[in-house]
This record gives structure tokens, C-alpha cells and sequence, in this order.
């Protein structure tokens, strides 16, 4: 536990965003901070799943910290245990081993309006504080498990996929994969040459577009490290073919009729057997669901010891599970790939606000709302990082952490311009308006055309997925409009009182 116990900034949770967030203020001169993990490692979801053949989606030049490029990616979208020492490496770079409390689990946190701090509890009982919160825990870390009749009675073995079984062979044994997104779609291929036989239960069939991935060669990495601004310019190049791809999410009907016909060349080229293709064909418009990128997939599928499975699951049972065709297929290992509950923010922790608020019990009662995805009314000083309406479909997270952490250094800085025991409270109308406007656009996307998606709440809302471009998000937390804030100064009764505005910065 780093020393001393208060702190200008917390941080919880030491993934990408929250290591974003610590560099920046490093390099910005601002060292009074903390990093809150609760494992023993940096890393989030990198350091979690360790599935065969994961990896990212997004190409390594963008999918990596643009203060921090990395000359040596070995492949244009490198595996996992690549990502995660490249995290680990920037880290020691930056060093920020001696900000980080691992094995510390923020359980509580709790906003005083007497004395305009926050008072974070660890599962252990020791107590913190700190006048700024961030938190960077990630909507990716609840694995969503199906409820299937029988389950519980299944006496094979069972994991999800974020919780990988490394200890357990899968060789030679008759395995049922239950999703077909994207974690599924990565370890499939890599488990079915070792398996006895692996059945694939499908709900949807995901559109697949190919993975334009190669080796960077050692010249090309040469290269990279003597002239820093090649790199500089792939990431750019990148960064705007995947803008340009957004449009397809926003209603662009050429560039989405192009994406189906490459989607469906890739298909039928991969897929010969016209009854395997048609039930590996999508019944959605493209991209309501994740659009996935893989090119050993398919392949996969095709493979003699492995069939997709397109009837419904009745139950399952000690030994197996029950199709809705009355068919019982035998299993000795039940492997769930059906991602995160992302939209709903459930973890582990209690967020107090002004009097006495919960952060997750409001949104778990009504819906994750967010202003700009970053502050919440009723919660002073902190911000959230990929908080809600902030997730991304066709481009890199790390390039909407690092707008959000270029607004947090701003927010910073008005705090200090305001003075001692200053705190701002986003206005409730303020983020009203912005969340009204989020679900007004989001309307006109293809993830409103009608599919089930995991972007959804039970109830349909969209709480998950930015509702533009991530340019014009980047733009719109350039800075803080101090009008959508209110300004308060600490007391030391139990009574906040509003205070002039500074002059901007």
C-alpha cells in the first residue's frame, strides 16, 4: 500500500484506462495519485483471459497508448500475452510500480460534502482518501453466463471462457462450446484440432469479416524505432480506415452493402457445403451485432470432428445436453464463450454520492447514465473511464480513454483554479440533455434495426455503445463547459455552498 493514505487522485483499477490516466499525470506533473488493483498484476482484461488464441480486434499500432508506441509488435494484430507484456513493459516505463496497491479491492467509496473528498475502503478495512476519483474498472469484467435447465447438473466440467481452465486437457475429449462471439470465435479454431469432437451451440450466426493480420518484419521494426514518425503515420492510417468503417454503424448504406459482399465473398470462399454456409449466415442487418474479424473460423467449422449446432438448447443434463430436436449430444466439457454483461455496470463496490447516494443501485434500478460519458450528477470529482455510451464497434478504446483522460487533466485544473475544498457536481439538466441526445442519435443506427445484442438492457436501451464517431467525441471533451457544472466549496457542516466560477483556464 503506497504511503501516505491521501491521495490528490484514486484511481481504481489498473487496466488500460486507469494506467492512461497515471501516465498523463505523471508526465503532467501531478505524482499525488494512487492506483487501486485488486489482483496482483496490471494488465484488466488482458491479464484475465487466457483463452487459446486470444487477442484484439483492433490493430496493435492503434490498440496501444499514443504517448507510448511500441517499434516491436511482432504482428499487425498481436495475441494476448503480447498485449499484456507490452502493459506491463509501460508500466516500468513510466513507473508507476510505486503508485500501485495490488492485491488492494476498493469495496466502498464514499463522497463527503463537509469536506469535499472521497473516503475509499479496501476489503481489508483500511481506509484512504483522496479529492478525485477515477474509475477505471471497465464494463468487461462479469462474465454473462447462460441459464439453461439442467445446468447445475452437468457433471462434466464447466468454465467461461474469461476464466479459463488451463489445467484442464481438452484433448481427445467431447466438448460443447455454448456462443458464438467473439472469444468463441478466437480459441474455437484453436481447440478443435485437439479435441475428440466439439459441438458448437449456436443462437445467431455472427458476421465474420476477414482479419487482415501479417508479421511485421525485422527491417519494418528497425524502421519504426529509427524514424518514430512511421509508426505515427500507420496509426493515423489506421485510425481513419476504421473511422471510415464506422460510418457503416451510422447508416452509410454503400460502405455497408461493401462490407456485406466482402463478409459474404469470405463466407462462401471458406464454406463450401451449402447447408454448413447457410447456417453460418447471418439473419441480421451487419453490425447490429458485433462484427467479428477472424480467418481460421470458418475453417474451423468445416472440420470433420466439429458440427454447429443451430437447434435450440432444452436442458442439459448430467451427461450432456438436449436439443430442441429431442437429440442428446454427449459432452464431457461445457465451455461457455458468451462474453460480458456490459450494460448494466454490476461489480462489486458501493459508489456513495451526495447524500448518500448509490451509483450502481440507481443505475441497476433505472439505466447507466453518464455525462459524456465521464461524470454523473450527484457525484463530485470523480469520473468514470469507458463509463457508459462509450464503448466502440469499429475503432480503438484506448483512443476514447485517452480523450477522456485529456478531459479529466482539464477538469483538474479548474479544481485547482477554483481553490481549496472546491468539488463540481455535473448539473442534473446538463446530463439529462446529453443522455436524451445520446438515445436520439443512437436511434438511427444499425443497433436499433431490431437484433438482441448484448449492448442492450433487458429493456432495450442502449447503454453501452458510443453514439457517434469517436473524432467528434474527442472533440467534444476538448474541455469542460463550466456552465453544465455547479461549483461547490467544502464545509465543515454537513452543507455544501456554491461559489462563483473561476475564469476559465
Amino acid at each position: 500500500m503506497p504511503n501516505p493514505s491521501h491521495f490528490d487522485v484514486a484511481i481504481i483499477g489498473a487496466g488500460f484506462s486507469g494506467l492512461a490516466a497515471a501516465i498523463r499525470l505523471r508526465q503532467t506533473g501531478r505524482d499525488s495519485f494512487v492506483i487501486f488493483e485488486r489482483a496482483a498484476e496490471v494488465g484488466g482484461t488482458w491479464r484475465d483471459n487466457v483463452y487459446p488464441g486470444c487477442g484484439c480486434d483492433v490493430a496493435s499500432p492503434l490498440y496501444s497508448f499514443s504517448f507510448a508506441p511500441n517499434p516491436a509488435w511482432s504482428r499487425m494484430f498481436s495475441g494476448q500475452p503480447e498485449i499484456l507484456a507490452y502493459i506491463q513493459r509501460t508500466v516500468s516505463q513510466f513507473d508507476l510500480r510505486p503508485h500501485i496497491a495490488f492485491n488492494t479491492e476498493i469495496i466502498r467509496t464514499e463522497f463527503s460534502e463537509a469536506t469535499g473528498r472521497w473516503t475509499l475502503t479496501d476489503r481489508t478495512g483500511r481506509v484512504s482518501t483522496a479529492r478525485v476519483v477515477l474509475v477505471a474498472i471497465g464494463p468487461l469484467n462479469r462474465p454473462a453466463r447462460p441459464r439453461l435447465p439442467g445446468l447445475a447438473s452437468f457433471q462434466g466440467k464447466t468454465f467461461h471462457s474469461s476464466e479459463w481452465d488451463t489445467d484442464y486437457d481438452l484433448t481427445g475429449q467431447r466438448v460443447g462450446v455454448i456462443g458464438t462471439g467473439a472469444s468463441a470465435i478466437q480459441f474455437v479454431p484453436q481447440i478443435a484440432p485437439v479435441v475428440g469432437q466439439l459441438s458448437l451451440f449456436q443462437r445467431s450466426a455472427p458476421w465474420v469479416l476477414p482479419r487482415l493480420d501479417r508479421a511485421f518484419s525485422e527491417t519494418e521494426k528497425t524502421w519504426f524505432r529509427r524514424l518514430p514518425v512511421l509508426q505515427w503515420v500507420q496509426r493515423e492510417l489506421i485510425y481513419w480506415r476504421n473511422e471510415l468503417f464506422g460510418l457503416v454503424f451510422f447508416g452509410n448504406k454503400k460502405l455497408t452493402e461493401q462490407a456485406r459482399a466482402i463478409a459474404a465473398r469470405h463466407l462462401a470462399r471458406a464454406i463450401k457445403d451449402p447447408n454448413l454456409r447457410r447456417k453460418a449466415t447471418p439473419n441480421y442487418a451487419l453490425g447490429c451485432k458485433r462484427v467479428l474479424i477472424s480467418n481460421d473460423y470458418y475453417p474451423a467449422l468445416t472440420r470433420p470432428n466439429v458440427e454447429l449446432v443451430t437447434e435450440g438448447i432444452r436442458e442439459v443434463t448430467p451427461t450432456g445436453i438436449i436439443t430442441d430436436d429431442g437429440r442428446e449430444r454427449p459432452l464431457d466439457a461445457l465451455i461457455f464463450g458468451t462474453g460480458f454483461v456490459a450494460s448494466s455496470f454490476l461489480i462489486d463496490l458501493h459508489i456513495s454520492g451526495r447524500g448518500g447516494r448509490s451509483l450502481f443501485g440507481e443505475w441497476q434500478a433505472g439505466s447507466a447514465e453518464a455525462y459524456r460519458g465521464t461524470t454523473v450528477s450527484g457525484y463530485p470529482n470523480m469520473l468514470v473511464l469507458v463509463g457508459p455510451n462509450t464503448g466502440l464497434a469499429h475503432n480503438s478504446i484506448i483512443h476514447i480513454m485517452e480523450s477522456q483522460v485529456a478531459y479529466v487533466l482539464d477538469y483538474l485544473r479548474r479544481l485547482d483554479a477554483a481553490g481549496p475544498g472546491a468539488y463540481l457536481d455535473v448539473r442534473p439538466a446538463a446530463q439529462r440533455a446529453y443522455n436524451e441526445q445520446v438515445q436520439v442519435q443512437l436511434r438511427d443506427t444499425v443497433w436499433a434495426s431490431g437484433c438482441q445484442s448484448w449492448y442492450q438492457t433487458a429493456e432495450g436501451k442502449n447503454t453501452t455503445l458510443l453514439h457517434t464517431l469517436t473524432v467528434k467525441f474527442r472533440r467534444s471533451l476538448k474541455r469542460v463547459e463550466m456552465g453544465d457544472y455547479e461549483l461547490l466549496r467544502a464545509t465543515r457542516t454537513a452543507q455544501a455552498t456554491q461559489v462563483p466560477a473561476p475564469t476559465p483556464a
